[in-house]
């Protein structure tokens, strides 16, 4: 954290340093209420005006072994009065509630950074537990850092000894008197996390008082003990005008497919099986009800994506959710929707595999399952959001193309976009592109024929069949997963009706490119590398390109929303540079595709750690290879 200016507090003579940026992160046992505390720091922020990037952090086990390494949950928040993109390199402050949550976390901590220690927990079993064997307080692991040791639990104690609650439920109120000298550190507003808890245990008020008791004990305890001797302020972020929230990619994702729903008159149908990171759209979908939408938990992947091919054939916004085991298990039935040429989003949130794999970690790995994996020759669009906020437009994008064409899209996400947070400019719902859904309602085929029903004719700009809602009088045809006649549905097995079709769907999809606006290029236009990205590779990239723009280099960055089809215009952009570097969280996979499509020599750059590219790894790649 760089400092612009310092004064003095005239009310308890502490210095209040003026800082661009920092980053702060909260690290503790599942149980510790870390995500709690950082959502509720992170609203604080968003209340001050700030613009931020937060990265939560979860163990894979629902109640891992506490005080283990395995055990620690972590939620990193970077913000800031500059432009912020990534949740932040080095951190700045890491608040440690156990000896594990300091051994997991103190690599990403900066040299001279803040440490705050709950030292009521550095205690021997705790150290064995984190397999430790010495006490870093003691045997000179932290020398370099600031660090201030806080008895977290004492405190906690004697602030609720009035209240009428028993030990456990008072230890693991500690977050609270954590959380509000955090807030006092940063001059964060105290009144979000108020509201907040009255809204939260406004019926328990025996819950809410020691909530408050601990928020206020925690925010006073910075003020006036002397382990604290400077403050920290941060100011508002140039954003562009209008009005903001934050929100995670899980709301936006949300949110946009509701947008969809409106916009086109349809019924939402999400019919979901949970699965991490996945299962919280079917949780917030389900808040959703006043708008119409139903949701279905099924009893597994295939029921679910069973259940909105059924939607889809009887005229639903039809969506199913999951991650990339359960795209897996859907493969066959997504197959079918392409069969029956049946609009349909299947969201993929994905996350660390093969198998069960790193549920709660980010990775960029179904890219070709998406692309490739189903039997046969069974293309269909892709499309992939690139922060929390595009959740919003890419989901509403992909309900629109699969309406407008036919089709079942896959939309991609991942695990760092559906819990991380960002300020989102709520949009206006009027700008949103149009969505006008039209059902058949009487027989298409020429006089000659009778005038019967053909449900495979074609919409000659787009390749689209006409979409006729079951039971409709008139417009009875064949559906299922046998090959279609052209234009009629028949069922057919003529050799040369089955090439024709195969090339005509993939025809179809290939359409779906003039739907893709003109390629903006991030940075320089043209000159020594390109960056090509995808998803939430977005903000490291970005960040990067401008840093490296500031040392002199000739870099510049494109970001593909459509994976498939790919933009009309790629190849020409590709072709003003002398390298190109597509960097990915997966072992090589829009790479082997874009060598594949132009013959050029793409050059690969992978992370499959579970967590996001920061901008220095970035920045690192882009002077190795200009040199």
């Amino acid at each position: 954290m760089s400092v612009n200016t310092s004064l003095e507090d005239s009310k308890d003579s502490k210095k209040l340093e003026i800082l661009p940026e920092a980053t702060i992160l909260f690290a503790g046992d599942s149980g510790d209420g870390m995500q709690l505390t950082g959502s509720q720091f992170t609203l604080a922020t968003a209340y001050a005006r700030n613009d931020l990037a937060t990265l939560p952090d979860f163990p894979a086990e629902i109640r891992a072994p506490v005080g283990t390494t395995y055990g620690v949950s972590g939620f990193q928040l970077h913000f800031g009065s500059v432009a912020i993109r990534t949740p932040g390199d080095e951190v700045d402050l890491l608040v440690a509630m156990n000896p594990a949550a300091l051994k997991v976390n103190l690599e990403r901590v900066k040299p001279g950074g803040t440490i705050i220690v709950n030292v009521d927990s550095f205690e021997q079993r705790n150290f064995e537990l984190a397999r430790m064997t010495s006490n870093p307080l003691e045997d000179g692991t932290l020398e370099g850092y600031n660090v201030i040791q806080v008895k977290l639990t004492t405190l906690t104690r004697e602030a609720l000894k009035e209240f009428d609650l028993n030990q456990k439920e008072v230890d693991r109120s500690k977050n609270m008197f954590a959380l509000g000298f955090c807030l006092w550190m940063y001059s964060r507003p105290i009144d979000p996390a108020v509201d907040w808890l009255n809204s939260k245990f406004g019926k328990k008020p025996e819950i809410l008082e020691a909530n408050l008791q601990l928020l206020n004990k925690g925010f006073h305890y910075g003020e006036t003990t002397e382990e604290f001797v400077t403050q920290y302020d941060i100011h508002p972020a140039e954003l562009k005008p209008g009005k903001y929230r934050a929100i995670r990619g899980v709301e936006a994702l949300s949110l946009g497919l509701v947008a969809a729903a409106q916009k086109s008159g349809l019924t939402l149908f999400y019919g979901s099986y949970p699965i991490t990171p996945a299962s919280d759209l079917l949780h917030e979908l389900s808040r959703h009800k006043n708008f119409g939408v139903i949701t279905f938990q099924a009893e597994d992947e295939i029921a679910a994506i069973g259940s909105t091919v059924g939607a889809a054939f009887g005229g639903s916004l039809a969506i199913t959710g999951t991650s990339g085991p359960g795209l897996a298990l859907k493969g066959e039935a997504i197959g079918l929707a392409v069969m029956t040429e049946l609009p349909l989003v299947i969201v993929d949130v994905q996350r660390g595999g093969p198998s069960t794999g790193l549920p709660t970690k980010t990775e960029q790995s179904d890219l070709m399952q998406a692309y490739y994996g189903r039997n046969g020759e069974a293309p269909l669009p892709i499309l992939a959001a690139s922060t929390p906020g595009d959740c919003f437009e890419t989901a509403y994008e992909a309900c629109r193309i699969a309406a407008k064409y036919m089709t079942p899209v896959i939309m991609l996400s991942d695990g760092y976009l559906a819990n991380g947070s960002a300020p989102w400019l709520i949009p206006n719902l009027d700008d949103l592109k149009e969505f006008n859904v039209e059902f058949a309602t009487k027989p298409n085929g020429k006089e000659e024929d009778g005038e019967r029903f053909l449900p495979y004719l074609r919409d000659e700009k787009t390749l689209s069949r006409p979409w006729a809602k079951p039971g409709t009088a008139g417009l009875e045809h064949r559906i299922g997963g046998l090959e279609k006649e052209h234009e009629t549905g028949n069922v057919s097995y003529d050799s040369a009706n089955h090439q024709f079709m195969t090339e005509l769907r993939a025809a179809k999809v290939e359409r779906v490119q003039q739907e893709i606006p003109p390629i903006e290029v991030y940075g320089d236009a043209e000159g020594d590398l390109l960056i090509i990205g995808w998803g939430s590779t977005r903000g490291s990239i970005e960040a990067a390109v401008d840093a490296a723009r500031a040392k002199g280099l000739s870099v510049g960055s494109v970001h593909l929303r459509f994976v498939r089809p790919l933009p009309a215009d790629l190849g020409e952009v590709v072709s003003r540079f002398d390298r190109l570097l597509v960097p990915e969280l997966n072992h090589g996979q829009l790479v082997r595709i874009l060598r594949d499509k132009y013959l050029l020599p793409f050059e690969s750059f992978t992370k499959i750690m579970g967590l996001p590219f920061s901008k220095s790894e970035m920045l690192n790649k882009i002077e190795t290879l200009i040199g």
